[in-house]
């Protein structure tokens, strides 16, 4: 299982770095979680600079796709190259994405029709590209879901493990990063947001 979380010059450290420390809770010989980059390394809206784990094109083979967002978004979906990079297959692929991440899923075509969620400063940007941005941190149909603000990032780590490794699994993760003394309440107020969206 490989989940690559695509990270562009300009990211978000919350979006990229909490999704990664959170899907990384599942322990298993065949799992693995990488910051999927465009060049070796990429440096943060705020001067963080990682080196890169996987490439755009691992992304095309892997499992399951995280876009995370930052602040350079809209230079990303004007690349044509870049762009064209970009092979997710949401018919093989679980695709998640977060705030400005959702605009380069509906510039990829990947939304359609469907309703999605971002933040705030990206939402016009989307709903220009022709979709409705819903007022929620978190919504999936199939294979794709999408997620608004920072702090929803633990939102899509979490549908990603119970789509791959079960409701159990998800919940033990969210425990584990989730306050002391707010544990229970974080995990039951994580689930009631993805839970309508897991299949059943």
């Amino acid at each position: 299982m490989h989940i690559a979380i695509l990270t562009f010059d300009g990211f978000n450290e919350l979006d990229s770095l909490i999704a990664l420390g959170v899907l990384n809770r599942i322990k298993k010989p065949d799992w693995r979680v990488t910051l999927c980059c465009p060049t070796a390394e990429v440096t943060s809206m705020n001067g963080v600079t990682v080196r890169a784990q996987s490439s755009l094109e691992d992304a095309r083979a892997a499992d399951a796709v995280v876009v995370g967002s930052g602040i350079r978004t809209r230079e990303v979906v004007d690349d044509l190259a870049l762009m064209g990079r970009l092979a997710l297959d949401p018919g093989r692929q679980l695709i998640a994405a977060q705030c400005s991440g959702t605009l380069i899923l509906a510039r990829l075509g990947l939304l359609g029709s469907v309703p999605a969620c971002t933040d705030l400063t990206t939402k016009p940007w989307v709903q220009a590209a022709g979709v409705e941005v819903l007022n929620q941190p978190f919504h999936a149909q199939g294979n794709v879901a999408t997620a608004g603000g920072c702090l929803a990032s633990p939102y899509l780590a979490a549908w990603l493990i119970a789509r791959t490794e079960g409701a159990e699994a998800a919940r033990a993760a969210l425990h584990y990063v989730a306050p002391v003394g707010e544990k229970e309440a974080y995990v039951a107020n994580a689930f009631g947001q993805i839970a309508k969206y897991l299949p059943t």
